[in-house]
């Protein structure tokens, strides 16, 4: 593949020229960084040809309000590379940032974005011939999803797929084939609008459940990016699947919500299909033994996974009233990229709420001290009397949008714990009038002193309801300077030299 198209040096160039920004932020993962240098000097060289045109235009004279743009390479994002780093080019002042590579296309919160999903490999009449000849076997009707480094050859894709269903087409049976589109244009404003070749429009945040009121099952989806119809009487569990990709985050997103279906994945890298996707129901047991585990929790970590996607903010604080509401401790943790070093320094906390975008949600927790949830499976665990009928989501954005997660106070009726093999009690912790923060913070610390002048025996029957009385009941603290009034000693001169001699030593 061609450089310059891979990158799309050209369009790139043009949008940053159109909007006239000066301060551009250019984000690469770290696979694509090696490509950087060589990005950076042709965008800057395509940049410099277009405001010489538009000199030229004028008969030589400086266009008002043209400079030489900032390019500015970001090597290192805050979180998930598939995320606009937003946090990182602020640091910069950027006005516009281009992503390049795999992505979620999440929205973002302050900046426009721009996004470069590159163009990988792929034999179009081998995939669509593979896919046809699966699906004629079938009798289902067949929804075809692909990667977004794939998007570039999606019209052609769709032409061959329509031939090869002809051709295996009856007088009895026809195949039923939709390919999805993108969702959206490679560009993001702040504003929740999105731009389609230059033409601004919008584009509603579709999602794969229901809406209220609805007399029938929805007709428009939208999931990592792309969006498809399905006719009115048509369930999308009836259909079969098709991905056209790797197995990654993507594709992990697709078969956790699109459960219900049956799915198989053509690798183009292979040229082959995979038809054994076990993993669903491994997947799906692992999440509903963590929600399970979850609902024992007395101290709830909310994890903070992204700075940049929109309506972050409003899902942490709809996950700590959730967790309040249910009798149990929440606290707010950014740590950046989570690992288990960096959550062991959390032992207080039973579970970990993971904020993020939907392809960043998924961490496998099997090496970290405390299992991670995403918000959905908070929803269903923290919330009595819900139940999983299987349905799953991955974007936090949509459980805003679901009419069922209204958050409610839960009941003081024992509940059966799956984990213990007993019925347990969530005992509500002392309630403190919503106006009263200071009291709550000096009765909190009241009882963590109380519980460092008792017995460290009596301490292991204690369990702890809050941070502070955890820190307590701990061995090590930390550094405890301790204060006796004295005045500081002064200032001492020390040695000199090297460990093997110091000045004031004999020489041997």
């Amino acid at each position: 593949m061609d450089f310059e198209a891979n990158y799309e040096i050209d369009r790139t160039a043009d949008y940053i020229h159109s909007h006239n920004f000066t301060r551009v932020a250019l984000q690469f993962p770290d696979e694509l960084l090696k490509d950087s240098i060589r990005v950076v000097r042709e965008l800057r060289e395509k940049l410099r040809a277009l405001r010489k045109c538009d000199e030229d235009d004028r008969g030589g004279t400086l266009v008002e309000g043209k400079q030489d743009v900032g390019l500015y390479v970001m090597a290192d994002t805050a979180y998930g590379s598939c995320c606009v780093d937003e946090v990182g080019a602020a640091h910069i002042n950027a006005e516009c940032v281009v992503h390049y590579g795999h992505t979620c296309l999440s929205p973002t919160s302050t900046l426009p974005a721009f996004f470069v999903f590159g163009k990988a490999s792929i034999n179009i009449s081998d995939c669509a011939q593979k896919i046809c000849s699966f699906a004629s076997s079938c009798n289902k009707p067949v929804l075809v999803l692909l990667g977004l480094e794939y998007t570039y050859a999606i019209h052609d894709l769709k032409g061959a797929l329509e031939d090869e269903a002809l051709k295996l087409s009856t007088s009895s049976s026809k195949l039923d084939i939709n390919c999805a589109s993108v969702l959206s244009s490679t560009v993001a404003p702040p504003t929740g609008q999105m731009t389609s070749n230059g033409q601004a429009g919008t584009v509603d945040n579709l999602s794969s459940f229901p809406k209220a009121g609805d007399a029938e099952v929805h007709t428009s989806y939208s999931i990592s990016g792309l969006t498809w119809n399905i006719l009115h009487g048509q369930r999308i569990e009836d259909y079969l699947v098709f991905w056209i990709g790797p197995d990654n985050s993507a594709f992990a997103n697709v078969v956790l919500t699109l459960n219900a279906c049956e799915i198989v994945r053509y690798d183009p890298a292979e040229k082959s299909l995979i038809t054994d996707v076990s993993q669903i129901t491994r997947i799906l047991q692992r999440r509903y033994y963590l929600v399970e585990k979850a609902k024992d929790a007395g101290i709830v970590g909310i994890l903070v996974g992204t700075l940049g996607v929109a309506g972050y903010l409003h899902m942490i604080h709809q996950m700590k009233d959730l967790v309040t509401k249910a009798g149990k401790k929440a606290y707010t943790i950014v740590v950046g990229r989570p690992n288990p070093a960096k959550l062991a320094n959390f032992p207080e906390c039973d579970v970990f709420v993971y904020v993020s975008c939907a392809q960043t949600a998924l961490l496998d927790s099997k090496e970290f001290l405390a299992p991670i949830i995403t918000p959905f499976e908070a929803m269903l665990a923290f919330k009595r009397g819900s139940q999983w009928t299987g349905a799953y989501t991955m974007e936090f954005r949509d459980l805003m949008n679901m009419p069922s997660c209204g958050i409610e106070v839960g009941t003081d009726e024992p509940r059966f714990s799956f984990i213990l093999g007993r019925y347990v009690e969530d005992v509500d912790h002392e309630e403190i009038p919503d106006d009263s923060e200071g009291l709550a913070l000096a009765v909190s610390t009241e009882k963590a002193l109380q519980l460092r002048d008792k017995d460290v025996n009596a301490l292991a029957n204690i369990d702890p309801k809050s941070g502070a009385e955890f820190l307590a009941m701990r061995s090590y603290q930390g550094l405890d300077i301790h204060h006796d009034g004295s005045m500081p000693k002064p200032i001492v001169v020390g040695k000199t030299g090297r460990a093997a001699g110091y000045e004031t030593e004999k020489s041997q």
